[in-house]
């Protein structure tokens, strides 16, 4: 499958009652959707982080902060353990 994109259609009176500045809606939508998408184990971790355009780090402290637990399988701490041993 190639690359996809999806645009979201959200009504102007939306973005107008969302109270943040105009240049942090976008951010903010990301990292909202990456959130709830993860959060219902719809989405991985490591494509919940590329749609929140955050680091692995970034993303794992915003978890933190709204005390969303991580998701995390035996193969997940395989490939951890392997990535720390430098293989």
């Amino acid at each position: 499958m190639t690359g996809a994109n999806l645009t979201l259609d959200i009504p102007a009176d939306v973005i107008a009652a969302v109270k943040l500045p105009p240049r942090e809606i976008e951010r903010e939508f990301r990292k909202e959707l990456a959130l709830a998408l993860y959060k219902r184990g719809t989405l991985s971790f490591g494509k919940a982080r590329v749609l929140a355009h955050l680091s692995y780090w970034e993303f794992s402290e915003l978890l933190g902060e709204r005390q969303i637990a991580r998701h995390y399988t035996q193969a997940d701490l395989d490939e951890d353990i392997l990535y720390a041993l430098g293989d």
